[in-house]
């Protein structure tokens, strides 16, 4: 009997890097779940995620939004809940990373960063929310940063957003708690897609910082996130739980 039998789940930015796995492990706990792309990626990605998540008992579907898009994200929830029934685990996983001094940082570069990283974790919330207090329950999980709680040079505007993403997640906790848990997970650096834009030199000096002497992989996030969603959390929210291979200690 997996954890999370009977459950359904949406997974935004599950179609590659940690979302992908989070989407794979919520399945293989036996949620069914909703794999969330974006508009600009095409659905190649997302299909061979619900292919593979079939392929191995479990139940998926893809779905198209751009998360910092109110009508995409309204629009989406919609058709999840329709095919559903309900949402009972939202993980807010879509995320953007760039990198840039603060003094010659593209104005466009903050704006994006904070409409995708941050607004894109309050909008499906906003859509998804009425139908978890009106269910009766739900666990909403935001994938933050371990940034967002020791901020990073070079990564002002993202440290900003995700920093905003661990407040939310606390604020949000007081308001439907006990209804509605709210968590969040701040990873530290994972080897994913994200860091490609990322020079080589922040990362070999992060790397060497780190307490545990690596880099995340994928695996040592998932767990975390399973964890929120299940009723083995039943008495959290409103915190924030770091695989971060010891770099925020907080």
């Amino acid at each position: 009997m997996g954890r999370l039998n009977g459950t359904t789940a949406l997974v935004t930015g599950a179609s590659k890097g940690i979302g992908r796995g989070i989407a794979q492990e919520l399945a293989a706990e036996g949620a069914t779940v909703g794999v969330n792309y974006p508009p600009q990626e095409g659905s190649t990605h997302a299909d061979e995620v619900v292919e593979t998540i079939e392929s191995n008992g479990g139940t998926a579907h893809a779905f198209e939004a751009d998360v910092s898009d109110a009508d995409d994200v309204e629009s989406m929830i919609e058709a999840v809940e329709s095919a559903f029934g309900t949402i009972d685990v939202l993980v807010n996983n879509a995320g953007i990373l760039t990198q840039s001094r603060l003094e010659s940082m593209p104005i466009d570069m903050w704006d994006e960063t904070i409409a995708v990283d941050l607004r894109g974790t309050f909008l499906p919330i906003r859509f998804a929310l009425p139908g978890m207090l009106e269910s009766g329950s739900g666990s909403i999980i935001n994938v933050a940063s371990q940034l967002g709680i020791v901020g990073g040079e070079e990564l002002v505007h993202y440290s900003a957003a995700k920093g905003g993403v661990i407040s939310m997640t606390r604020a949000l906790a007081r308001e439907v708690s006990p209804t509605v848990r709210v968590n969040a997970v701040a990873p530290g650096p994972v080897q994913t897609e994200l860091l490609d834009d990322i020079s080589e030199e922040w990362r070999e000096a992060k790397e060497a910082s780190l307490p545990m002497g690596r880099l995340g992989e994928v695996e040592d996030i998932t767990p975390t996130v399973v964890f929120l969603a299940s009723d083995e959390s039943s008495y959290y929210t409103g915190q924030t739980l770091s695989p971060d291979g010891g770099d925020a200690m907080h």
